[in-house]
This record gives C-alpha cells, structure tokens and sequence, in this order.
C-alpha cells in the first residue's frame, strides 16, 4: 500500500471517529489496530509480500495474514521477528 493511500485511510478514519459509535468500539480496539497498522506498513516498507516475509521469518503465509488481519495478536517475540524480517525495529513505551 501506498503512503498515498495511508493518508486516505487517516481522512476516513478521521470522519468515521465523529461517530460516537464506532469512536466507542475503536477506542476499545486501538492498541490491536496500531499493532496491526505498523506490522502492515512496517511489510510494505520492505516492499515484502506475505509469502516473502513469511519465507524469510520461518513460517507461513497463514500465520502473516492472522496476524495483519488482528485475529492473532503477535507475542514480542514475534513482533522482534517480523521486524528483523522487514529491516524494521521494536520500541515499546509504558507511560
């Protein structure tokens, strides 16, 4: 995905917060959606499909697209992973 289009997604994501609704629900998901939002870019950065991160971390396509879609939330270990994979890195805060 392009950065183009991750803009576009925040204009959306900025109009469907107005609603109170879906604010409620998001606000409840928003780490999983963070998560999910950089393992996604972090992927397209490296210009990596699934089958092609999953190859270079030892594992398969499946368990990529369990953990882009925010079925499966990934352990720190696999965070560490997949950034190594994607040239990336991990950085956790707790305030």
């Amino acid at each position: 995905m392009t950065m183009e289009k991750w803009q576009d997604f925040d204009v959306l994501k900025k109009k469907w917060l107005e609603d109170q609704n879906f604010k409620e629900t998001y606000d409840a998901l928003e780490l999983d959606y963070k998560v999910v939002l950089e393992l996604i870019k972090a992927r397209s950065r490296a210009g990596l499909t699934q089958e092609a991160l999953a190859n270079k971390m030892g594992t398969t396509q499946s368990v990529i697209a369990r953990l882009e879609s925010g079925k499966t939330l990934p352990s720190l270990k696999t965070l560490h992973k997949y950034a190594e994979a994607t040239g990336s890195h991990v950085q956790v805060h707790i305030r």
